[in-house]
């Protein structure tokens, strides 16, 4: 039956979004501890779970197009699980779908807020090497204001080997 394919499909997709939660979870330790190896391994992994989330996208659009049709409806890809709860009759099947649908939006919300905190980690370990950078080679203003730009070699700005700009 359809609607079964769609509630696998729904449990799979949390199922999956609760892995990248816990990956979230994990990469904020990384980002804190500076362990860029450890990153690298935890992006791979979420990159084949994205993939992951968009076959079972495609998978959900196909339960819903099937159940609509064994309906009577004819097949949107547009129609979302909201819609699907609008022509569902049966009480505890709607129960259930909702349930599942709550779940995977709590998930995705709980996701969504990990991964801004992650966000705002990669942010102040930026700054903080944009401020390092500027403590060595000093900051481009600096040049500008304090240097004659004719004294410096061949039109460089910077007499250091790093450049903070690139």
């Amino acid at each position: 039956m359809s609607f079964d394919a769609l509630m696998q499909t729904m449990t799979s997709l949390n199922e999956i979004h609760d892995t990248l939660l816990e990956l979230a979870e994990q990469k904020k330790d990384v980002l804190i501890h500076n362990q860029v190896e450890q990153l690298t391994q935890i992006v791979t992994r979420e990159n084949k779970l994205l993939k992951q989330i968009g076959e079972l996208d495609k998978a959900r659009i196909e339960a819903i197009g099937a159940f609509m049709m064994e309906k009577g409806y004819k097949p949107n890809p547009r129609v979302t699980v909201s819609d699907l709860t609008k022509i569902i009759f049966n009480v505890e099947d709607k129960k259930a779908l909702m349930d599942k649908q709550r779940e995977l939006k709590s998930t995705i919300q709980k996701l969504r807020e990990q991964n801004r905190l992650n966000q705002q980690l990669i942010e102040h370990s930026l700054a903080f090497i944009n401020y390092s950078l500027d403590l060595i080679v000093g900051p481009p203003e600096d040049e500008v204001i304090y240097q004659n730009p004719q004294q410096s070699p061949n039109g460089l700005k910077r007499s250091s080997m790093f450049d903070s700009r690139a």
